[in-house]
């Protein structure tokens, strides 16, 4: 049985400027590594990524934000991006970084889900967090 409960202003509200702020923030690196600067091909080569791939993975970032941005592709967007915040996660185990570098792409999965979480009924009943 589907709920049909309309959402409030303010749980709308707070879910797109929460998401907005995301995408900016991922938009802002995609286009970094896209352009190549040198601040990301420092950032990917000190992580042991190949110059060459700051391209690729920010044409990979750019694409899974943009799927996300847009509300029929906001799921599947979130999914790839939960994968690439996966392998950031994975990337600062492997090199031993402070545990803060491991747990803040964790918060931003986290934030990433609750922004569609917070109007999608469907997923409201799927992880029934709040009764």
């Amino acid at each position: 049985m589907e709920s049909t409960y309309q959402i409030s202003k303010g749980r709308l509200w707070t879910s797109y400027i929460l998401q907005g702020l995301i995408v900016l923030l991922f938009l802002f690196g995609a286009v970094s590594n896209i352009l190549q600067t040198e601040m990301a091909v420092k950032g990917a080569t000190d992580l042991g990524y190949s110059s060459d791939s700051v391209l690729y993975m920010g044409l990979i970032l750019l694409i899974s934000t943009l799927l996300y941005l847009i509300p029929k592709t906001a799921i599947f967007g979130a999914v790839l991006l939960t994968g690439w915040l996966g392998g950031a996660v994975a990337t600062h185990i492997m090199h031993k970084d402070p545990l803060f570098n491991m747990i803040f792409p964790v918060v931003f999965g986290i934030l990433i889900w609750l922004c569609i979480w917070l109007r999608n009924n469907k997923l409201q009943q799927l992880m029934p967090f709040v009764r």
